[in-house]
């Protein structure tokens, strides 16, 4: 029976989504993933807005504590009352970075971890987004492949071409109906990130080797392919062929590949709105 599942989960196609570039840059293969990384945690109620208003809000958090701060200390002279509301506002304003900090932070270092190993890896063959408990226990799955060779850009400065293919795969998640079976709160989960990538790879700080990395198959994830125009005329060729796209990837899969766990786990926050409803 788990023989049967895995074979199943092996054979269900990707859902390819065109590029017009000739190639993907590791910039745009950043925010890619960066972009549904974020589409998931809000999609599955793991953090209460978007992941840009959360980071604003404690941007503005900690802009307003060192202000209460300057304010406090410069002012000896202020009336008991009003300094007792200042402190007040203080206390407050620091439970709310305490709230946030620690997501903001996993965050920002999973975002380090992924721009140092993209300009490593000659091509991205397999990235996987695990929502839940562990990496081996899943609620959700997000697989990517990008069936081209990456070339490294020199930053990760988000462009046009990387808006029009982030916007392309969120639509085409909303559409697969991605985030639609969310609407049972069951608590704050984990968000884990694997990567195919040669044995070689030497970045201990952000990611450690998981040879022998296997999930439960039952789960089926959300498969998104990205395609360079140059590779859409042989891949449409393939339309007669019997065989799965996705099994045609598999074949080609470099056996020196292994998976990498990325260090950084990002787990979501307590909702008292979500956690209450029903």
């Amino acid at each position: 029976m788990e023989e049967s599942a895995i074979g199943s989960w092996e054979m269900q196609e990707f859902t390819d989504i065109d590029t017009a570039s000739d190639s993907l840059n590791s910039s745009v293969i950043f925010h890619v993933v960066t972009d549904i990384l974020a589409f998931v945690l809000y999609m599955h109620h793991q953090i209460p807005s978007v992941l840009q208003d959360i980071s604003l809000e404690f941007d503005e958090l900690q802009k307003e504590y060192k202000d209460l701060e300057i304010l406090l200390a410069s002012q000896a002279e202020m009336k008991a009352s009003l300094r007792r509301k200042h402190v007040s506002r203080k206390r407050e304003v620091k439970q709310g970075i305490r709230r946030l900090e620690k997501l903001i932070n996993s965050v920002s270092n999973f975002k380090t971890a992924l721009q140092l190993l993209i300009p490593q890896i000659p091509q991205v063959e397999r990235l996987i987004l695990v929502l839940g408990p562990s990496p081996l226990r899943p609620i959700h799955l997000y697989e990517l492949c990008f069936s081209s060779g990456t070339t490294v850009s020199p930053d990760f400065v988000r462009t046009k071409v990387a808006d029009g293919i982030c916007r392309k795969a969120i639509r085409t998640l909303i559409s697969g109906g991605a985030g639609s079976n969310s609407d049972s709160y069951s608590g704050p989960s984990k968000l884990f990130l694997l990567v195919k990538a040669p044995s070689s790879l030497n970045l201990p700080l952000h990611f450690l080797p998981k040879r022998e990395f296997r999930y439960n198959k039952k789960i089926a994830p959300f498969k998104l392919r990205f395609k360079c125009r140059s590779e859409q005329p042989a891949l449409n060729a393939q339309v007669d062929d019997p065989q799965p796209a996705s099994s045609v990837l598999m074949n080609s899969t470099s056996t020196d590949n292994v998976w990498f766990q990325c260090r950084h786990i990002i787990k979501g926050l307590a909702s008292k709105s979500l956690s209450t409803e029903g």
